[in-house]
């Protein structure tokens, strides 16, 4: 699919999901995003010395009503999972305005191993994620 419009890989991912939704991974994103080898990237370079309870999470933003790139990422941090947490935001429990209004899915692929970590651990890596995330050109809310 490299090199593919994203309007082509779009449709084949859509015919995928509908033919294999089953067996298809958790951490497989839904739709085509052409930053997400770089967060996987960015992502991969934060570590968890001590595991607790703690999970770092990654949520596609949907700003195609804005100019530029039409996605966007949030960073946050629960003790929930990043399925449970979203669903959460979606239903106004103590949500991100940014998640509520324009969440689209959970990336939990890049995140995938910092999950089950020490709070104050996940405080700092969440901070840090946030910031390298922006620095690597991407718009991200939460991170705090």
């Amino acid at each position: 699919m490299r090199g593919q419009y994203p309007a082509n890989i779009e449709a084949a991912l859509e015919t995928l999901w509908a033919r294999a939704a089953k067996t298809i991974p958790d951490w497989l994103p839904m739709r085509y995003i052409s930053w997400l080898p770089g967060v996987y990237e960015v992502a991969g370079r934060f570590q968890a010395v001590a595991s607790g309870r703690s999970n770092i999470y990654l949520i596609l933003l949907d700003y195609a009503d804005r100019r530029g790139d039409p996605h966007g990422v949030y960073v946050g941090m629960s003790r929930y999972s990043p399925a449970q947490r979203f669903d959460q935001h979606k239903a106004g429990i103590r949500a991100a305005g940014c998640v509520l209004k324009r969440g689209i899915e959970v990336l939990n692929g890049p995140t995938r191993h910092l999950q089950y970590i020490k709070r104050s651990e996940a405080v700092r890596i969440e901070a840090q994620l946030a910031e390298a995330l922006q620095d690597a050109g991407l718009s991200v809310q939460g991170g705090h």
